[in-house]
């Protein structure tokens, strides 16, 4: 089961977070061989999406990189998005995080 998240995102600013994958007893997971891949849409059935960039940092303590360019979050409209991240090993994936990512508008561009 997934660990639900809200995360907040600056329009025009670059983005970038560290997510900790541990299992039930709060160990971590090893994510040698695993592949990450993260998605932002409007609404879950929205075809339109913007992708996180997503690596797993630390293999063995169990740590995957997320991050969003300036250039990503400006094109984005101010508003509130669905996110979810999921690891990948040999064709079996496992939703790791989701939840809502809000994005505050800039002034200064």
């Amino acid at each position: 089961m997934a660990v639900y998240a809200n995360l907040t995102v600056d329009q025009g600013t670059d983005f970038s977070s560290s997510i900790d994958v541990t299992d039930v007893d709060g160990d971590p997971v090893a994510l040698t061989n695993y592949t990450v891949t993260g998605q932002i849409r409007k609404h879950y059935t929205s075809s339109t999406k913007v992708s996180f960039t997503a690596t797993v940092s630390n293999a063995t303590a169990g740590i995957i990189s997320l991050s969003l360019t300036a250039a990503q979050t400006d094109a984005m409209k101010a508003g509130r998005y669905v996110y979810d991240v999921e690891i990948d090993l040999s064709g079996t994936k496992t939703r790791v995080l989701e939840g809502q990512l809000e994005v505050t508008p800039g002034v200064t561009r």
